[in-house]
């Protein structure tokens, strides 16, 4: 039986992707590392994991969690643009020398496979969409230069030790378990339920890629079971301006119950206009994210709403 090892297992898309591992019957058995900034052990299924409380940032316990593996997939990280402009250091250390302890780790304890989660937009920058992996890379803020440079350490420890190193190259995830997250759909359902006014920075023309988490989930594994290296572009395909979002989201929770929008000014080192081409990953793995927006955020709205009916008042 395999044996694999979560990073940031705990968080959104880890613990989503465990779900999703469980359900399918695959023989794996998991390990999590998390240091619970970013979820609870309390968010994963009672599926047997063999779970450790640790930070990525210490090497003795990336470690004691890798011992034994044989693939690892990486998604613990430091993801927000803005904080990583406010505290660039932070970023660096959570995103490199954290990402560099697990491929030290991994290369130490003799594992061949690691599949890292990492960003597109925020690598290249404010380049003409359709994003893809053919760019050069031009980040706009310190978390684009922490996964280029995660990316980086990856395609060297591949070819000086023999390891297998995939890096994803994640758009704006969204989803059902996003509760701690801050980027754009959970942040503005999460206003609405508490009644507080929507804020966006800019006018709401900026252009992102929505990819449902499920429909992520799965690129990860199929990429995992094609046995590829490199990097691959894991999004929609499909360009959305945060109006035309604003709209989506207004109709899944109702006129009635709609916060006010506020406009403020753009923020520094956010990309205007990003989408991405998965054709790479389509043709690699059949990458096929089948979510319409449109059902994504239904899914996403009524897991919140549970969520909060489920809260003691």
């Amino acid at each position: 039986m395999s044996k694999t090892l979560i990073t940031g297992g705990c968080g959104f898309v880890g613990s989503n992707l465990i779900r999703q591992i469980v359900e399918q019957g695959r023989a794996e058995r998991i390990v999590v590392l998390d240091n619970e900034t970013m979820g609870s052990p309390r968010d994963l299924p009672d599926a047997g994991l063999d779970y450790h409380k640790g930070d990525i940032c210490d090497l003795d316990a990336v470690s004691r969690a890798v011992a034994g593996c044989d693939t690892i997939i990486h998604l613990a990280a430091n993801t927000r643009v803005i904080e990583s402009i406010e505290d660039p250091t932070l970023n660096f250390e959570v995103n490199v020398r954290g990402t560099f302890n697990v491929l030290l780790a991994a290369r130490d304890a003799g594992v061949r496979r690691v599949v890292m989660a990492s960003t597109g937009g925020a690598i290249l920058g404010d380049v003409e969409p359709p994003v893809h992996e053919g760019m050069v890379p031009q980040p706009a803020a310190p978390y684009g230069a922490s996964k280029l440079a995660a990316e980086g350490y990856g395609s060297a420890f591949a070819a000086s030790y023999g390891m297998q190193v995939t890096a994803l190259r994640f758009s704006n995830v969204y989803g059902p378990r996003s509760y701690r997250k801050g980027s754009a759909v959970a942040h503005f359902f999460k206003q609405v339920l508490d009644g507080n006014p929507i804020t966006v920075y800019g006018d709401g023309s900026q252009v992102r890629d929505f990819v449902f988490v499920a429909d992520l989930c799965r690129g990860i594994l199929q990429a995992i079971d094609a046995n590829v290296s490199g990097a691959f572009q894991l999004g929609s395909g499909q360009p959305t301006s945060i109006n035309e979002l604003l709209v989506e989201m207004k109709r899944v929770v109702g006129a009635n119950r709609w916060s006010e929008v506020h406009f403020a000014d753009w923020r520094a080192g956010e990309v205007r206009q990003t989408y991405c081409d998965i054709t790479k990953a389509r043709q690699a793995f059949d990458f096929d994210p089948a979510t319409p927006l449109e059902k994504g955020l239904e899914a996403t709205w009524q897991w919140f709403l549970q969520q909060t009916a489920s809260t003691p008042t």
